[in-house]
């Protein structure tokens, strides 16, 4: 896990064409996306998780924070699901929280080159490849574009799309437009999609 310093960050939505700003308090992020081998037990498997549903995320954050003894960050109430702030378990990055990350002090639609960075459409063969193989960004995270989208916690637009949350940052599968620190994608939380995986992250509780 890497310390991310706080700081401020605006999102945007395209197809609102609305801008919002958010502080972004000082927390945890896992330098790449869960692997295989870590989510399947795949020996060796460095490739991401894929295909893993909002909800199978969620569940995995409170049995990981289970075995280590840290408090979990989610209470589960069959599809009802809420966020104890103040526990030191692992959870799913904010949307706020995951572009502050990916942008590393940047104000660019990437961290660096996009083939040195990322694996999209044009190099990835159309498949994912293990994590950390890349450059990192100056925070030293990798894979923040490309190879698999992100879940993110929130909800994408609940008074249009209901309960469909938010990914981000582009996968395997797609043109190099889709792979930029601003672009939000969205899907329903039950929905297990092969271009789809998550990351960690944890809050710094004092």
């Amino acid at each position: 896990m890497i310390t991310v310093p706080a700081g401020r960050v605006t999102l945007s939505d395209r197809r609102t064409q609305h801008s919002w700003a958010v502080d972004v308090a000082a927390y945890e992020l896992a330098a790449c996306p869960v692997t295989r081998e870590q989510y399947e037990g795949a020996s060796g498997d460095r490739r991401p998780a894929h295909s893993v549903s909002w909800f199978d995320a969620v569940h995995y954050c409170n049995e990981l924070s289970g075995r280590e003894g840290l408090a979990p960050a989610y209470r589960v109430d069959g599809e009802e699901v809420s966020w104890d702030r103040a526990a030191d378990g692992y959870r799913l990055p904010t949307e706020a929280e995951w572009e502050h990350a990916c942008r590393a002090g940047t104000d660019g639609p990437r961290y660096g080159p996009l083939d040195e960075i990322a694996w999209h459409r044009g190099t990835s063969d159309e498949r994912p490849h293990p994590v950390g193989e890349l450059l990192p960004n100056a925070y030293g995270l990798y894979d923040l574009l490309g190879n698999v989208w992100e879940w993110c916690w929130e909800r994408y637009d609940p008074e249009v799309y209901g309960d469909y949350r938010v990914l981000r940052g582009g996968g395997w599968f797609d043109e190099h437009w889709s792979c930029r620190a601003s672009v939000r994608r969205r899907s329903h939380p039950t929905l297990r999609i092969d271009d789809v995986g998550f990351r960690l992250a944890r809050s710094i509780v004092l």
